[in-house]
């Protein structure tokens, strides 16, 4: 009864269309922050998540920490580049709602590393917000971009139209 609500209901548009821009704005200044600082460098973030994967009560799981020790580390450039760039583009699409569940499951994807990471501050708020994004589809960029964006996809889509013909013969 929820879902069917939050993924139809006009009303619960109009507050996904509040939840769904204030996810965005900060994802948004996030990312616009670092990359007109000119010098983020994610670097030292994963060397601390690295550092937070021994002792008694480890922030960090072991799997986690080889995998940003062995694979993200030694391609600190690269991710540095992804995370600023990804948090922009997902801010952007958010707040104007264009390919929204794209850009909330893209955005959800970097809150988990950063708690994977053993960081909290608003992670784990941004995740219980994505995912009511997440669950109404559709109806969370019902006032965006997406409203005009994803029926014209839809009907242009080639494996529509194909589905389409068959239908009527």
């Amino acid at each position: 009864m929820f879902v069917n609500f939050i993924r139809n209901n006009k009303v619960a548009a109009g507050v996904l269309a509040f939840l769904r821009i204030y996810i965005g704005y900060q994802w948004l200044t996030g990312g616009y922050g670092k990359i007109a600082g000119g010098n983020f460098d994610a670097s030292g973030f994963m060397q601390g998540a690295i550092a937070s994967a021994s002792g008694e009560h480890p922030a960090v799981q072991g799997w986690w920490a080889t995998f940003l020790e062995t694979f993200a580390l030694p391609n600190a450039e690269l991710f540095s580049f992804m995370v600023m760039w990804g948090e922009l583009l997902v801010g952007l699409a958010l707040i104007i709602g264009i390919f929204t569940n794209f850009a909330a499951l893209m955005g959800i994807t970097m809150n988990f590393a950063f708690l994977f990471s053993g960081t909290v501050s608003t992670n784990a708020q941004m995740v219980l917000i994505t995912v009511f994004i997440l669950v109404a589809g559709y109806n969370a960029g019902r006032f965006g971009l997406d409203r005009w964006v994803v029926p014209f996809l839809k009907a242009h889509n080639p494996k529509q139209k194909h589905r389409n013909e068959a239908a009527t013969v």
